[in-house]
């Protein structure tokens, strides 16, 4: 590997990190460096998967207390999250390259589209999550579950941008608790990659050098992001990581409008 492709996938697991420690949406800077560094779509799609995920349990470890404190409530949300997960990955496992990279541009645009949107979306579900009352009805529960279940399944297959549409998910079934909201994201977040990296690694799908390189610049990443994030408007981060999803959309795009 030369050093230029290494220092450029240390890049985008260092923004990656960050971006995620912060606001979420550090797929986009992964998987799009991992297909400049010439893996496949399906491989580079995979291995960022995996490469992120050390540090998104250290995430969710910060969460331990209240996601033990709600182990029982949170029993549904992580059943389908499993099941979500394992569902999407499965389904891009037998996805060729071919047609993952045709839908590709589509993925990131809608992922762009969902981080610009995001204020209203999880507005208008906490809105419905309130007009529930204090405890979410049977009706909106189950509402809320099989949202869950489409935003894992998009998570096990994809994953840039389902922190967003899963906080409007879980707006709807836990009220607007940010403290409890924010730990089953995690929760549910938490699982479903697990679930994707057990089924991308035994398919063999998995780019081993890339993975080290992007893992562990994403653990300094995330670091850096719990650190320093604070400092930072988080409309700030926001808004690069859109302007980031659109230039990427853009680059995706040509090669279909070639």
């Amino acid at each position: 590997m030369e050093l230029t492709t290494a220092a450029l996938l240390a890049a985008s697991g260092l923004a990656a990190g960050l971006v995620n420690a912060i606001a979420g949406g550090g797929t986009f800077f992964t998987f799009s460096a991992l297909v400049a560094a010439g893996l496949p779509p399906v491989v580079a799609n995979a291995t960022s998967a995996v490469a992120v995920t050390p540090a998104n349990l250290s995430s969710a470890w910060a969460y331990r207390r209240e996601l033990a404190a709600n182990a029982r409530r949170f029993a549904a949300l992580g059943v389908v999250s499993l099941i979500g997960g394992l569902g999407g990955a499965y389904i891009l496992t037998i996805t060729n390259e071919a047609s993952f990279s045709k839908i590709v541009p589509w993925l990131i645009l809608f992922a762009t589209v969902l981080f610009a949107a995001s204020p209203r979306i999880v507005g208008l579900a906490r809105r419905i999550g309130k007009s529930e009352g204090p405890h979410p009805s049977t009706r909106a529960w189950v509402v809320g579950l099989a949202f869950q279940l489409c935003v894992a399944i998009y998570g096990g297959f994809f994953g840039a941008g389902m922190g967003i549409v899963m906080l409007a998910a879980l707006a709807i079934t836990e009220g607007d608790d940010f403290h409890l909201i924010n730990s089953a994201k995690h929760l549910c977040s938490t699982v479903i990659q697990l679930v994707a990296v057990v089924v991308f690694v035994a398919k063999g799908i998995v780019s081993w050098p890339e993975t080290i390189i992007v893992g562990f610049a994403s653990i300094a990443g995330g670091y850096i992001g719990v650190v320093f994030g604070r400092r930072l408007p988080i409309n700030v981060i926001r808004w690069l990581v859109i302007a980031v999803g659109a230039a990427l959309t853009l680059i995706f795009f040509m090669p279909a409008r070639a």
